[in-house]
């Protein structure tokens, strides 16, 4: 009797990490939550061998096969975003920098805003949770004197968007769904480059109404391939969505993941503080865009980590 309930104590154990191993690698979604609690697959990798250890520590040998297999599934996905891919990088001239932050619905600090912009030099600015207000109050500060280049998408709430860019900017048909807008445009690099940058930011999926706006804002987004495109900003995903993972499957690299950083939590800001941080600010670069550097930054007023990255450019216009 007590080995029975020995052994029903391993398997309680050892279940949930096995059905996230599933679910996490057949990517499917049983349930909306799922989309919320799949984001801390890499918590769930980390805590994965606890199971293993049990299951051989009381001579569990079939739990200890699915065990192991178990944590090497999970671990598999999440620890290759800990290295670098070691792509090599073009030359220095042919440099596009992108920074992004969500302004916590025009929340964020603007002196903040703009010590990021001087301090980092970025060729375009992607805002999300852009309102009139903090439009304004960024005008003032001067950041179109600096980026006088603009898509302006600013939207009461949390559905604005924009961006600023120090180069010519052409803007694409705005993408907006469930009042989310996720502002588009193309920039003219000094280098030839046409290239397309998109402001990213679905809906959050945190109520089962407002999945589908989630996974169809997502869906929206252009995928890889012909003219050069940049997707930056709150994605209100993880690599381990896989909607993201399909649009690196188009033809995108995460910068994050390309510069071994791809576990550094973005949201919430303070990380622990209710919840773990997750990463779910990206910058998606095409993969015929080395990434040079990736950096994730403090910002008061948000509870999001601005993200920075700086892409090599091919070394002749597409």
């Amino acid at each position: 009797m007590k080995s029975r309930w020995v052994g029903a104590l391993v398997w309680l154990v050892l279940s949930p990490f096995a059905v996230w191993a599933v679910l996490r690698v057949g990517g499917w979604t049983p349930v909306w939550q799922w989309i919320a609690l799949v984001a801390f697959t890499p918590y769930a990798a980390a805590a994965s061998p606890i199971p293993l250890l049990l299951s051989l520590g009381l001579r569990r040998w079939t739990a200890a096969a699915v065990a192991l297999v178990t944590s090497v599934s999970l671990v598999a996905v999440v620890l290759p975003r800990h290295f670098e891919d070691g792509r090599t990088l073009p030359s220095a001239d042919q440099r596009l920098r992108v920074l992004a932050t969500n302004l916590a619905v025009g929340a964020a600090d603007t002196a903040s805003v703009m010590d990021l912009v001087r301090d980092l030099d970025p060729d375009v600015l992607a805002v999300q949770e852009l309102t009139p207000e903090a439009r304004d109050r960024l005008d003032d500060a001067g950041l179109r004197e600096l980026m006088p280049h603009v898509v302006d998408r600013a939207k009461t709430g949390v559905g604005g968007s924009g961006l600023y860019s120090r180069h010519p900017v052409s803007e694409r048909p705005l993408i907006e769904l469930g009042a989310f807008r996720q502002a588009r445009g193309v920039v003219s690099h000094p280098s030839g480059h046409e290239i397309e940058v998109v402001s990213v930011h679905p809906c959050a999926p945190s109520h089962e109404h407002k999945s589908p706006c989630w996974a169809t804002g997502l869906d929206a987004l252009p995928e890889a391939g012909g003219q050069l495109r940049v997707l930056a900003g709150d994605f209100n995903a993880t690599l381990d969505h896989l909607p993201v993972r399909e649009l690196l499957d188009s033809g995108y690299r995460d910068a994050a993941d390309a510069t071994g950083q791809g576990l550094v939590p973005t949201w919430p800001q303070q990380g622990w503080e209710p919840i773990l941080g997750v990463t779910i600010d990206h910058v998606l670069a095409d993969r015929r865009m080395a990434v040079h550097a990736f950096s994730v930054h403090p910002l008061p007023g948000t509870d999001h980590r601005p993200v920075f990255a700086e892409l090599g450019l091919p070394t002749t216009a597409t």
